[in-house]
């Protein structure tokens, strides 16, 4: 499980080193990190601090897998819409052609500009978020134009007329991922994910298979790494993403670069990504269920890696996974925080506020660290999370644990940006919470995400009889909750000052505080006036802090406070809210165990989907007057292998000099392996 930032994206102040190239002039002199800045983003560049002190071994195991890491970029346009990559490619034609001609500098162009900097961002043509297809600000008639002059025969990826339909028409393909109850969430969704079939006959498909699979202790994640499609005689079947099938020729150069990397890994690490192999060129899902197994065992190694086909959040079903890398290692200082909790995790297992029925007796194989990315691939870039729990499947985690990270390159650069902004003074209206925020604030968001990832996802044990998959469209945003409220909980626990993780329960309530604001409010700066809650993460911080709102009502524990025209959420009673916190992580493991499937449809659509519409346009025109974008991304570092006179490799050396444009271009010239239709 990814966990996402937990408030608005504000960048970070990052110290620019070697191959570092001048910075754009249209950056602001006043923030030298930004790389750029549109629409409602912010990309900056992020360091890798600690790749110089590698070993030569390590420093060409991050090469190579970074080098895989890149590879996959087209599989994840391709999952977020079946014409992903021919709008992608036929956009980045018309912009290498016109960029270094007068016409770059109309209106139109810019505009035209903006829309393929935000495809690039979003993966695709609608919102990394929201989910909602781009509205361009370039005319139709202007489109088609460049078309007409840079569209031929031989770089023609689709039929112009349609290309312009998908693009100028505000229904057709509307969101990527539709969830809203009542109607076909596959249907209504333009994800990749499936074709020809309705939701109706996807739950029958992989019922069945589920069905077939009845009482296996070690049941399969059907539907992961494929394709639901129809052949010609209409009968449903999987179109697998592997070797020599769908995806084949990307994951062909996947392999290669992992193949390289096992040349210079250690034995534990060659024989996980020997699995891995093995895995994309048979996609038999018991062979990735092997891999994980080997993975999660993998404790000792400093460098480690993500690359797979992961989350579900983009199948509202949350049965298919898009493909992701992440490159890290450890940051050893920074580890003490987590392996203080991951040593802890049988005490917050027996201790948890839940039925005793669905903890678990003995929580195993729990491991947590602290780690600095090095590259980020796929659904992990450029938009990336902040902490991840993996692997995903529940009877690996009971049976051989699961493994954490908190990305503390990522965290810093974060909380950095966030100085001086004037948020907390907009929104935060008591000068207390502002103050333990300043004086805690990071250390509260580190230790929520090394919580929700280390122990939240980890937690907590399903039902005899219950197989996992019965929450169907609302089972990412409440296992999201879950965590979350895990995290939450024992954040206010003091425990955490007896075992010398926080000095303070101030580092508590600056989360508390922050969390509800952000869940009840701020974040609601992130989505089109009139529109519902979509993303699973967004879902998920919305229904536990209305949830706690209402249920504190009587003991006035949150209270919105109206001062000078604005409305401000605040929090009066910290110790009764982390009791609510409790109360509702008790009910949301119970849903989880029994599968109860109406209990948590009615938590979601109560409390996490619905905005009120004049306090939802008064929070967007707040955050609108900061200046304030309220998502971020970044751009990748570069590495150079260094040779010598003989050819033979000395060092690696990393490079920070990417602009966000080139780099894009540069993945789509270098790294681009997929036909255009799969």
């Amino acid at each position: 499980m990814m966990n996402k930032f937990l408030g608005l994206t504000a960048m970070g102040v990052i110290a620019l080193a070697s191959c570092t190239a001048p910075v754009e002039q249209e950056t602001a002199q006043e923030q030298p990190w930004i790389v750029d800045r549109f629409d409602d983003i912010k990309v900056i560049r992020y360091e890798v601090p600690g790749f110089e002190n590698l070993t030569l071994q390590e420093k060409e195991y991050v090469y190579y897998l970074s080098e895989a890491a890149k590879c996959g970029r087209d599989i994840l346009f391709d999952q977020n819409f079946k014409y992903g990559l021919a709008i992608r490619r036929t956009f980045e034609t018309i912009y290498t052609e016109a960029r270094n001609t007068a016409e770059a500098e109309t209106a139109e162009f810019k505009a035209f500009e903006k829309y393929l900097k935000k495809m690039w961002f979003a993966n695709g043509i609608h919102h990394h978020y929201s989910n909602d297809k781009f509205v361009p600000e370039f005319s139709e008639e202007w489109f088609r134009g460049q078309l007409a002059r840079y569209i031929n025969d031989a770089n023609r990826q689709m039929d112009n007329d349609y290309l312009c339909r998908i693009i100028f028409d505000k229904e057709l393909y509307a969101s990527r991922l539709n969830q809203k109850a009542g109607v076909d969430v596959i249907t209504a969704s333009a994800n990749n994910y499936f074709e020809g079939v309705t939701q109706d006959e996807v739950e029958a498909f992989y019922g069945a298979m589920a069905a077939a699979d009845e009482g296996n202790p070690e049941p399969i994640s059907y539907g992961l790494n494929s394709k639901l499609m129809k052949n010609e005689k209409g009968e449903v079947y999987e179109n697998v993403w592997r070797v020599g099938g769908m995806y084949s020729a990307a994951l062909e150069q996947i392999v290669y670069w992992l193949e390289k990397a096992a040349t210079v890994a250690n034995d534990t690490q060659r024989a996980t990504i020997e699995a891995l192999i093995e895995y994309y060129r048979t996609g038999d899902l018991k062979k990735f269920d092997e891999y994980n197994i080997l993975w999660v065992r993998d404790t000792e190694s400093n460098v480690d890696f993500v690359n797979g086909f992961i989350e579900s959040y983009g199948d509202p079903l949350g049965r298919k996974a898009s493909w992701e890398s992440v490159v890290n290692f450890r940051d050893i200082e920074a580890c003490k925080r987590t392996e203080i909790m991951a040593a802890n995790a049988q005490w917050f297992e027996d201790n948890a506020p839940i039925n005793p029925a669905y903890r678990k007796a003995e929580v195993k194989g729990v491991s947590a660290k602290v780690i600095t990315v090095a590259m980020l691939g796929g659904d992990c870039f450029p938009a990336t999370a902040i902490g991840i729990n993996l692997p995903n499947a529940d009877w690996i985690r009971k049976e051989h644990g699961s493994k954490s990270v908190t990305i503390d390159n990522i965290t810093y650069a974060y909380a950095k940006a966030a100085e001086g902004n004037g948020f907390n003074e907009e929104f935060v209206l008591r000068e207390d919470d502002r103050e333990r925020m300043r004086l805690h604030g990071k250390l509260s968001d580190d230790l929520h995400t090394d919580l929700h990832e280390c122990l939240g996802h980890g937690s907590g044990q399903l039902a005899p009889g219950t197989k996992g998959d019965e929450l169907r469209t609302y089972s990412s945003t409440l296992e999201e909750t879950r965590a979350d409220l895990f995290a939450l909980y024992y954040l206010g626990d003091q425990k955490l000052v007896d075992i010398g993780l926080i000095s303070t329960l101030d580092v508590a309530w600056a989360q508390y505080s922050k969390y509800i604001i952000n869940g009840m409010q701020t974040q609601l700066s992130r989505i089109e006036l009139g529109k519902d809650v979509e993303e699973s993460h967004m879902r998920n911080r919305k229904l536990i802090a209305e949830w706690c709102y209402e249920k504190g009502k009587a003991d006035n524990v949150i209270e919105i406070v109206e001062k000078d025209g604005k409305h401000y959420v605040v929090v009066n009673d910290f110790v009764r809210l982390r009791e609510l916190f409790g109360e509702l992580l008790c009910e949301v493991q119970r849903i989880k165990s029994e599968g109860d499937y109406e209990a948590g449809k009615a938590l979601v659509e109560n409390y996490a989907v619905k905005i009120d519409p004049d306090f939802h346009a008064e929070i967007i025109a707040r955050n609108k007057a900061l200046n304030i974008e309220p998502y971020g991304g970044f751009v990748n570092p570069r590495y150079e292998l260094v040779r010598d006179s003989k050819g033979n490799i000395t060092d690696v050396k990393v490079c920070y000099d990417s602009k966000y444009v080139d780099q894009h271009l540069e993945y789509s010239k270098n790294y681009s392996f997929l036909p255009t239709f799969n």
